[in-house]
């Protein structure tokens, strides 16, 4: 009976702790506070800052802010408009190029969110740089963290015991990036997630990025560079990616629709525009003065 009882409590604080993520609309399991995860983050994050040596290049730490400036604005946009607005305040959005000569870029809750230098070496355009910028911001905006840490408190604590996991949350925010999975628990649940989260990432970055103005066409082409660029070789079944040949056809299989619905290209500059303008009444003057002479 007990068994049964445990069973119903850990059920109920299951149901009870879902969420959905924005834009997918999936559910996904939340037992750790926002305040907790971001707290933690930002401690994660000035350390790391801390230590970290920022680029010295101005003009590509100038595109990496802009650029994610303006995903993060229309991202925020999204959410204000679909009855999200109360997830803003979670995100002080910030975007640093550091030194390194990784082909990596990674991103900490509440919109934190660093470049290595290395791989602007294989970014081409603004375009691309919003591919990996929007893949980054989406983590945040699907609070990944926040769910891999509710599925390590399971994987950790089990669902007997869950209440007294759940109660804990201040101690488990603490310790539970230090921790050591067996591998079962490492390759049958948290890698999987993983996976799961980077293909959701990928879906909801190519949206991000659309909304912002960015053409999200060239993920294909960016991942492409990526694959090439990549010495290694890991399994699937052993990575917390899914394989490149995967990404880039779920990339592929998706574009079609999020173009359709949330693509819309930038505008051309106005100054272009304005100059054109100006040709046409020169020209239309010229007409006039000659006609006034043959009168």
């Amino acid at each position: 009976m007990k068994k049964y009882l445990v069973m119903i409590a850990a059920a109920a604080v299951l149901l009870w702790s879902c969420s959905s993520v924005p834009i997918t609309g999936r559910k996904q399991l939340n037992l750790v506070s926002d305040s907790e995860v971001l707290a933690s983050s930002l401690a994660s994050y000035k350390e790391y800052m801390a230590s970290a040596k920022v680029s010295s290049n101005t003009t590509q730490n100038a595109t990496v802010t802009r650029v994610g400036k303006a995903i993060a604005a229309a991202t925020e946009s999204y959410l204000n408009n679909n009855g999200m607005a109360s997830e803003v305040q979670n995100f002080a959005w910030e975007f640093n190029l550091v030194q390194s000569d990784e082909l990596n870029a990674f991103c900490m809750p509440g919109g934190k969110i660093v470049v290595y230098e290395g791989l602007m070496k294989i970014i081409g355009s603004d375009d691309e740089l919003a591919v990996v910028l929007g893949h980054e911001v989406a983590h945040a905006v699907a609070k990944h963290s926040n769910e891999r840490m509710s599925q390590q408190v399971l994987a950790q604590y089990g669902s007997s015991i869950l209440g007294a996991a759940v109660a804990g949350q201040s101690a488990i925010t603490q310790t539970i990036a230090g921790q050591v999975y067996g591998l079962g628990a490492q390759y049958g649940v948290m890698l999987p997630f993983s996976r799961k989260h980077e293909s959701e990432a990928d879906y909801m970055g190519l949206i991000l990025m659309s909304m912002a103005g960015y053409n999200p066409d060239v993920a294909v082409t960016f991942w492409q560079k990526m694959a090439s660029s990549s010495s290694a070789s890991v399994p699937e079944i052993m990575s917390s990616h899914p394989s490149d040949a995967k990404r880039i056809a779920d990339i592929q299989k998706n574009l079609p629709k999020v173009k359709e619905q949330y693509y819309k290209p930038a505008p051309k500059p106005a100054a272009t525009i304005k100059k054109t303008a100006t040709t046409k009444k020169t020209s239309t003057t010229k007409k006039k003065t000659t006609t006034t002479k043959k009168k």
